[in-house]
């Protein structure tokens, strides 16, 4: 989930240094809150989706101010926005029995306003981009009975339309943003007290001790914790910044060419949107767009997304056939002891979260919030199992404000595609772009999933990956699903590909941060890169090819045995384009690869 114009800033550290007081309350007003609606019950949408948004108003548009003229407008808008919000969640029943009419001036201008601090939110967070696509979905929807022919039309009273996406459940507040409000908060503010603690130690250390020694040790070591950061983090940007902070300096330091050191690390962290549980909030999104459970789709992303990990730890050993690429050294690598201890700040939350989703029963953000309750608990220990008092109020405040604003950035960027889904429904838009898929591909899977995927490409490249699934998806997963593709596949290919941007040229945004940390060019780590993560291109067609992959918890034989398959084709095929070997034998090794996975 890519955040603001440096995409991980938001998400990483742009404040960082800014615990100020006012700052840690409204973290823990944010926490509270979001905590709160799990064990509180059933709260009207019209309630806890504005507050949700007020909530995140003083995070974007005041502590991300980059000028004294965005900050001074920034309070204003926030002031504005807050009193905007209020006034939906206190007129809630009123509001609910107008069925998206607005019938006072009044409620036209705060409809308007409300749609208007949307698109400023989101742009402040993330850039034009994203508010640009709603921008353009909004005017459609006004302007679109002027446009001939089958993409036009027939219109709606402006109270209707602009009511039903400000004052009904549906537009900003409608179920993507309540997933953003009751789950994907709630995963964020565990991967944030995780983060704030001594996991992110933790996850370093396994990883060295798994891969350490190894030919490669070092970009091995990034591979895994990368895998285990990414599955709490959720952000390609944020894990390229945290991880890489430790990982890159290891690899130079070996010898490694600087840009294989920022490759590694740039497709490394891109896997942690693909990896469950998290999935960059993907997951959850799927649950309200498939009608899928949790634990299926959890099941359903698993085998693929190790798959990805597999194919970039095939790549460094094919690296290693040109490059000296060394083991870490001895005095890097953790002690046992260190191992044990750290272990414990991840361990003890994760089997809790696990245990009570699937042996418990209870819902993914129910037994989220029990495994946050474990990790603020072992905030008050350090990596020597010291408790302290002081320690604790340190590492809560920096979980706090990490916490608030990550959910800010997140729930900005998740209220704005909601107003792009409101109008594609309101409007019937994604029918008729599904038709012209169907139309252009002339009703043939292949070439409907390659202009999917194209879509997906352009789209990612300057949209977050969750907000451009959900615009794809909506779009085009009808298309897709009416030309034989199960749902859950159709969501997971267009997810996978939405990912894309993150370490394809021109804009790909992993890349850029680790070839800032490394000190290369960008182009050279995007090549290394590319090369390094060609599972990402090549697993999800893989997994329509082979669709057994996705149904582990159904059919676990055939999901094992087409997820060797595919390991032994992508294997071939990353060491063809990657090892330094005769011509004839790379091209053999591709094409055998690619018959493997496609044709066997």
């Amino acid at each position: 989930m890519s955040v603001i114009s440096s995409p991980s800033a938001a998400l990483t550290g742009a404040g960082e240094s800014r615990l100020h007081p006012a700052w840690v309350a409204l973290g823990a007003a944010s926490v509270i809150f979001h905590l709160g609606l799990i064990f509180y019950g059933l709260t009207p949408a019209l309630v806890s989706r504005p507050i949700h948004m007020a909530l995140a108003l003083p995070w974007i548009l005041i502590l991300m101010a980059r000028t004294p003229f965005e900050r001074g407008s920034g309070w204003l808008l926030t002031l504005l926005g807050v009193a905007a919000c209020g006034y939906i969640a206190f007129n809630e029943e009123a509001l609910a029995n107008q069925y998206g009419f607005i019938d006072t001036h009044f409620q036209m201008a705060l409809g308007v306003f409300l749609i208007g601090l949307a698109l400023e939110a989101a742009r402040r967070a993330i850039g034009w981009p994203l508010p640009t696509v709603a921008l353009c979905a909004i005017l459609y929807g006004v302007l679109g009975t002027h446009i001939p022919g089958q993409f036009g039309h027939p219109g709606m009273p402006m109270q209707s339309f602009i009511g039903s996406l400000t004052i009904s459940e549906g537009g900003l507040w409608g179920s993507l943003t309540g997933v953003s409000v009751g789950v994907v908060a709630i995963f964020v503010i565990f991967g944030a007290v995780l983060n704030a603690g001594e996991a992110g130690r933790g996850f370093m250390n396994m990883a060295g001790v798994v891969a350490g020694r190894l030919t490669g040790g070092a970009a091995k070591v990034s591979v895994i914790s990368s895998a285990l950061m990414g599955s709490i983090s959720g952000s390609a940007s944020a894990n390229v910044a945290s991880t890489g902070a430790i990982t890159i300096p290891s690899m130079v330091r070996l010898g490694y060419p600087r840009s294989l050191a920022g490759g590694v690390e740039a497709v490394a962290s891109s896997g942690g949107q693909i990896m469950p549980p998290l999935m960059g909030a993907g997951a959850f999104v799927m649950v309200e767009l498939t009608g899928t459970p949790y634990t299926q789709i959890m099941a359903a992303a698993m085998l693929p997304a190790i798959l990805y990990f597999a194919t970039v730890w095939v790549g460094i050993n094919a690296y290693a056939t040109r490059h000296d690429l060394k083991p870490m050294a001895e005095e890097d690598r953790p002690s046992v002891r260190e191992v044990l201890i750290t272990s414990l700040f991840f361990a003890v939350p994760f089997v809790i979260l696990l245990e009570r989703i699937f042996l418990g029963g209870y819902t993914p953000q129910y037994a989220a919030s029990l495994a946050v309750f474990a990790g603020l608990a072992l905030l008050f220990f350090d990596v020597t199992l010291s408790f302290s008092l002081r320690g604790f109020a340190s590492r809560l405040a920096e979980a706090l404000v990490t916490a608030g604003r990550q959910v800010a950035v997140i729930g900005a960027i998740i209220i704005c595609a909601s107003l792009v889904i409101g109008v594609l429904s309101l409007t019937g838009l994604g029918v008729k772009i599904t038709s012209g898929i169907l139309s252009l591909s002339n009703e043939m899977l292949w070439p409907a999933l390659l202009l999917t995927a194209l879509a997906c490409l352009i789209l990612g490249m300057e949209v977050p990956t969750t907000a451009a699934y959900v615009i794809c998806v909506s779009v085009a997963g009808p298309a897709l699903i009416a030309l034989g593709l199960e749902p859950l596949l159709a969501h997971l290919f267009v997810f996978w590909f939405a990912l894309l941007s993150t370490i394809t040229p021109p804009v790909c945004g992993g890349v850029f941060i680790a070839a800032g940390m490394v000190g290369e060019n960008w182009l050279k780590v995007a090549m290394k890169a590319m090369a390094l993560g060609i599972g990402l291109y090549i697993i999800p067609l893989a997994m329509v090819a082979n669709p057994d992959i996705i149904r582990l918890a159904f059919d676990p034989f055939g999901a094992v045995f087409d997820a060797a398959k595919i390991t032994v084709g992508l294997a071939g095929i990353s060491y063809g384009v990657i090892a330094r070997r005769a011509l004839w034998l790379r091209v053999t090794l591709i094409v055998v690869g690619a018959l493997i996975i496609f044709l066997l």
